[in-house]
């Protein structure tokens, strides 16, 4: 994500540095951190479901599933699937077990800014299947 506004370096530049800080703040377990984690874990909640506003989904048993997604082959959606699952629970359970009562309005804070992402993800994939077409050897040729 980033990457039609920031390039590839700078996306992965942005993420090489967040997640391995994401990963230390929650390691470390310092109070100073716990408004910070807690908002991050909302974002990563609302950005799971975010997924399930912008493709496809069919219920099974109760439990939205993409059924498009990215470009990605029938037989790829159920980890794609679960990923989001694993995802947002991981983060849910995070908030339930690991924030402090007093921090945990932040999550809902995360939660909803997760919302304007989803105009974003859309640019996203039009910058995706643009690039695609343009530089077919380079991108992936399926989200054309």
């Amino acid at each position: 994500m980033f990457q039609p506004y920031l390039g590839l370096r700078g996306a992965t530049a942005l993420w090489s540095v967040t997640l391995p800080g994401w990963f230390l703040a929650a390691a470390r377990g310092s109070p100073r951190w716990d408004r910070l984690l807690a908002f991050l874990a909302g974002l990563s909640i609302g950005g799971a479901a975010v997924h399930f506003t912008l493709w496809p989904v069919e219920t099974s048993r109760g439990v939205p599933l993409l059924v498009e997604a990215e470009g990605l082959r029938q037989d790829q959606l159920p980890a794609y699937n679960a990923v989001l699952y694993a995802w947002a629970l991981s983060a849910a359970i995070a908030v339930a077990r690991e924030t402090p009562r007093g921090a945990r309005r932040w999550a809902m804070a995360g939660m909803l800014a997760a919302v304007p992402l989803r105009f974003s993800a859309r640019h996203h994939f039009r910058w995706i299947k643009d690039q695609a077409r343009t530089n077919p050897a380079w991108w992936n040729r399926a989200v054309a």
